[in-house]
């Protein structure tokens, strides 16, 4: 038997460890093209406002020291070693270190209805550290005033604007500034065309990702092995270049965000092995040459290349680029997967690519939106200086709002003392707050594009509040609200799918149903579903009457701690008289046989003959007549247009809508 043993657990390691390397092997072509072609730009934006006036070799070697420190203090040591440990579950982001606080420490405004359900998640390990000092004083302070979970949310949706906003620049700046590399071959070419060939490569990614993370992956990876391989052998005024200096650690919160994808170890095992060794060696190479050509400045990483191998590098740094724009693509899935997670955002389809990693989705109404805006981009600006100011200060915002959320997960869900988290934030927010002042000052070239994005992304936010009053008298017979959970598991089994408990005393023939269902669970009709919650719902009350007693649920069963939940809608199910039964049931039939609880099952059989009814709620913002124009457009015109234009929560349920009774209400704001 402990040869037997010995031999599973060397097994498990071996699979573990392969696991690990495949999706390391993946994430190159996922996560790191950002990071990888950030040498096609960096120089070039560096050098292209007053540092253009000293070109000498101290101001070349200042810069890749700048470089170089950026790239160990803030990917390798802020993100790496720390950031990617406060994974939710195994997803990453700023939306994810939300949801960790709002579990771990209540802190949110836009707690899942579901949350005192949360039995699975009660058994993170986090919640059993002892509180400290510190966090105890944070918590009170944060119950005591009401306005710093305002705050702190309206900081949270900057940030997740400021992600979506770069999955829509990424593309744009990396795709043009690598076509715009022929021109040091073919001067005479003309802008139109370099336009043309960038908005067909874009339009080539982004049909692409359908396929899915993994196969985008493998697909991609090989062309960033070889690019990496290729640029490993090449070869007050600056304050205001700083904003330059930024692109090289583009990629850093989008490998945070794209958590999902992978894993931690992977992701890490990529970064020190592989990336942060050949982007150095990239950088030192390309300020090597530039100290002996001075007058390639504006064109440095393509002069930088030796004449024999010009067009396979160029044909691979245009693919690279590619292969960038997929590390945020997947990053912007990956948020706004979270945001929805919180009704943060419009119901739209998210599509399940993967039955072994549950982060990997793909969204494609958001795919497409984001294909339209980094075609407008390119066409209106066509300017990379314009769109690397714009680009610049979407990233280190999105770093800055990271620091600022770690902060408080520091002491309030790790709990650490408070001098662990002060030294954090001052070591890389001090700097990250330096490259944001000099991004800052080029909001009025370029860098208002964000500013404006995030405002209209922010104003789709919306917050779904739901009261049940205890003094409610139903006029029906009986009543079942439904609340699905998604889990981060594939598949949930049909004995843990259902759990049923009771709402106020038996007479008022009141109970509460959460479905459980894996992401990759097919929804069923909705006669198969009337079917399965009707069983349900009478076996717990024939368990109720066996036994006698009062029990909570009839299939609550363990279920694995690592598993957390996706709520994605919420329906008041009503049996105004009840439903038809079906021949399809994946449910144990129980017949009626106990006197304890014979009355409700006579009552819900009746119900279910009689006929169903669907009760969802059907909630609108508008602004107040008194509010500004600005708030008007905002709220009644963006707003309105992403709710009348999304999925409504009867077509992601099925719902047919000669069942459906929608509750309308609008709150004026």
């Amino acid at each position: 038997m402990e040869l037997e043993s010995g031999s599973s657990n060397g097994q498990s390691r071996l699979k573990f460890y392969k696991s690990t390397l495949i999706l390391a092997y993946q994430s190159f072509g996922v996560v790191y093209g950002d990071f990888s072609t950030s040498p096609i730009y960096v120089y070039t934006s560096t050098f292209s406002g007053r540092l253009r006036l000293h070109e000498d070799d101290d101001e070349i070697l200042g810069v890749l020291s700048l470089v170089f420190w950026t790239l160990t203090l803030i990917p390798l040591c802020k993100y790496i070693v720390f950031v990617l440990g406060a994974d939710d579950n195994g997803e990453g982001g700023t939306f994810a270190l939300y949801s960790l606080l709002c579990r771990c420490a209540k802190l949110g405004l836009l707690r899942p209805s579901h949350a005192t359900d949360d039995d699975i998640s009660s058994q993170d390990s986090r919640l059993l550290i002892k509180e400290t000092r510190t966090s105890s004083l944070l918590k009170e302070f944060f119950d005591k005033h009401h306005s710093s979970r305002v705050v702190l949310l309206l900081i949270v949706i900057l940030g997740t604007s400021m992600v979506i906003a770069d999955g829509i620049l990424t593309p744009s700046m990396s795709v043009l500034s690598a076509v715009y590399g022929i021109k040091t071959k073919a001067g005479g070419l003309h802008e139109n065309y370099a336009i043309l060939i960038t908005c067909l490569i874009l339009v080539g990614l982004f049909a692409l990702q359908h396929i899915g993370t993994r196969r985008v992956g493998f697909l991609f990876t090989p062309i960033i092995l070889v690019w990496l391989l290729s640029i490993s052998g090449v070869g007050k005024d600056g304050w205001t270049s700083l904003g330059g200096i930024v692109l090289c650690i583009t990629g850093a919160e989008a490998m945070f965000a794209d958590l999902g994808h992978f894993s931690q170890l992977s992701i890490r095992i990529a970064f020190t092995t592989i990336i942060y060794p050949s982007l150095i060696l990239a950088y030192m190479g390309e300020a090597a040459y530039l100290s002996k050509h001075k007058e390639d400045l504006q064109r440095s990483f393509y002069r930088a290349i030796p004449e024999v191998v010009f067009w396979p590098v160029f044909i691979i740094s245009t693919l690279a680029t590619v292969v960038a724009s997929q590390a945020v693509i997947s990053a912007t899935f990956s948020i706004i997967s979270q945001c929805r997670a919180l009704n943060c955002f419009p119901r739209v389809k998210i599509i399940h690519t993967s039955n072994q990693v549950h982060g990997q989705i793909y969204i494609p109404e958001v795919n497409w939106m984001l294909m339209v805006f980094c075609l407008l981009v390119v066409i209106g600006f066509r300017d990379t200086d314009m769109i690397a100011n714009a680009y610049g200060l979407t990233v280190i915002i999105v770093m800055f709002v990271t620091t600022c959320l770690m902060f408080l997960v520091i002491v309030m869900v790790w709990k650490r003392n408070l001098l662990a988290a002060f030294i954090f934030v001052s070591v890389f927010g001090s700097l990250e707050l330096l490259y944001l002042s000099s991004c800052l000052a080029k909001v009025a070239k370029g860098g208002w594009i964000p500013l404006i994005f995030s405002l209209v992304v922010s104003s789709g936010s919306r917050q779904c509040f739901r009261i049940l009053s205890p003094t409610f008298q139903p006029f029906h017979q009986v009543l079942i609200f439904v609340t699905f959970q998604f889990l981060t598991t594939p598949r949930v089994s049909v004995n843990q799918r259902f759990i049923v408990r009771r709402v106020g005393p038996p007479e008022f023939r009141i109970y509460r149903c959460i479905i459980r269902l894996g992401y990759k669970d097919a929804r069923k009709d909705s006669h198969a579903f009337e079917t399965d919650l009707i069983e349900t719902v009478r076996v717990f009350l024939q368990h109720e009457s066996d036994d006698g007693d009062a029990r909570d649920s009839v299939s609550q069963m363990p279920v694995n701690q690592h598993e957390s939940n996706r709520l994605r809608d919420d329906a008041s199910t009503r049996y105004e008289n009840g439903s038809g039964a079906g021949p399809e049931t994946r449910c144990k039939r129980v017949r009626f046989c106990g006197v304890g609880s014979s009355k409700e099952l006579e009552d819900l059989e009746n119900a279910r003959e009689a006929g169903l009814a669907y009760m969802m709620g059907n909630t609108c913002v508008l602004a107040r007549e008194t509010s500004s124009f600005v708030k008007k457009f905002v709220i009644n015109i963006v707003y309105g247009f992403l709710r009348r234009n999304c999925r409504s929560p009867s077509t992601a349920l099925g719902i047919p809508h000669t069942s459906l009774i929608e509750v309308g209400m609008a709150y004026r704001v």
